[in-house]
């Protein structure tokens, strides 16, 4: 039988990709160079998932489950890794963290009283809501700015630092300018993840509060999720 790429491969791939990456970050300048190259095609693969499920319409639940997963993973090896190395504070992993378990749990609760998908059976409802967290725009600006945060903390961590740098003998002015682009990136990449998890914590509050029956009939079939 010949192998076909699925959505959930594709899933997985990219997470191993981005695992790859990170292990070879701090190994000297050539092997983050190749970390920075990795990263590229693990991002470039999360749209690829997405694109393979909407052309061949293999779409499920579990798949999506995973694609969120995947996503997480990712943010979280990343952003812990560069905190531990001292290029980013602390709070910005714990930020992601914390975002990240508070959003699915509200969606794990909401798919646990019917509400998955759109329409009335979505867990978002408001337009804005919509557009800040499963719009193309939406979810490209923020794959792409993810994208940008990590390749640009690879580069700096391969040009500048390390006994094998590849740029030595920078003058102070430019090594704190590069280091204020990288703040400035990762603090963006950071606020704008809080602003799309926004709608979800607002409209997904009231299945914590118990205000919504657990049984709605039978459910609606399966559509794009509410990725956040």
């Amino acid at each position: 039988m010949a192998f076909e790429w699925t959505p959930n491969k594709v899933t997985l791939l990219r997470v191993v990709v981005g695992f790859a990456a990170v292990s070879l970050f701090g190994r000297g300048a050539w092997a983050n160079l190749l970390a920075v190259a990795l990263t590229a095609a693990s991002i470039a693969l999360d749209a690829l998932d997405g694109h393979i499920a909407r052309k061949k319409k293999m779409a499920t639940p579990v798949g999506a489950q995973l694609d969120i997963l995947g996503d997480r993973m990712i943010e979280n090896v990343y952003f812990t890794y560069f905190a531990v190395v001292g290029m980013v504070s602390l709070w910005l992993p714990i930020l992601f963290f914390a975002r990240g378990a508070a959003t699915d749990f509200l969606r794990g609760l909401a798919m646990n009283a019917g509400y998955s998908g759109w329409g009335s059976n979505g867990l978002l409802q408001t337009w804005w809501g919509r557009a800040l967290v499963a719009s193309r725009w939406s979810r490209g600006l923020y794959a792409a700015m993810k994208c940008l945060c990590f390749c640009y903390l690879g580069l700096e961590l391969a040009l500048t630092r390390g006994p094998v740098a590849l740029v030595s003998g920078l003058g102070g002015d430019v090594s704190a300018t590069i280091r204020m682009g990288a703040q400035a990136l990762t603090w963006a990449t950071a606020v704008f993840c809080l602003v799309r998890g926004l709608p979800v914590l607002v409209e997904g509050w009231k299945y914590s509060a118990g205000s919504v029956r657990q049984s709605r009939g039978p459910k609606r079939a399966f559509a794009a999720p509410e990725a956040a």
